[in-house]
């Protein structure tokens, strides 16, 4: 069984309802598709900060209910732990001195402990990963 891991930058993508993305999972079981913990932690604390920028009772209103929206899209698909094994994933990744953002790293050691494949525009950091496969779903081909 394939499992895609969708990065950060293509849930949001699937969530604003870009067609390509949307093509592509029609193909796939939802099973088999999956975030991490950390694009869900990204995508709260995105949320938070609007909430906390909120400078009206409208969108204030409007921030909540997107929080909650959140919350229930995330309840609806496969999430992945950072399990001790990620942990140790991420830490060897650390001492090899890989030079991408933490959370990205720690999303690489996630998909490197469960053998899946991050699906994500930003090929050029995730591909500095020994041994990680990343697709980008928004290019043909």
């Amino acid at each position: 069984m394939s499992l895609w891991i969708l990065d950060t930058d293509h849930l949001s993508l699937l969530q604003r309802g870009h067609l390509g993305i949307r093509k592509r999972i029609t193909t796939i079981k939802p099973q088999e598709i999956a975030i991490t913990i950390i694009s869900a932690e990204e995508q709260i604390r995105g949320r938070l900060s609007i909430i906390r920028r909120a400078s009206s009772a409208n969108e204030l209103v409007l921030a909540y209910r997107r929080l909650k929206e959140l919350l229930d899209d995330i309840g609806t698909i496969n999430v992945l732990e950072f399990t001790p094994e990620a942990s140790l994933i991420y830490d060897d990744l650390v001492r090899q001195k890989i030079r991408i953002g933490t959370r990205d790293l720690r999303i690489a050691a996630i998909a490197l402990a469960v053998k899946g494949t991050v699906v994500t525009r930003n090929q050029r950091d995730f591909e500095k990963v020994p041994g990680l496969k990343v697709e980008d779903w928004t290019v043909e081909g």
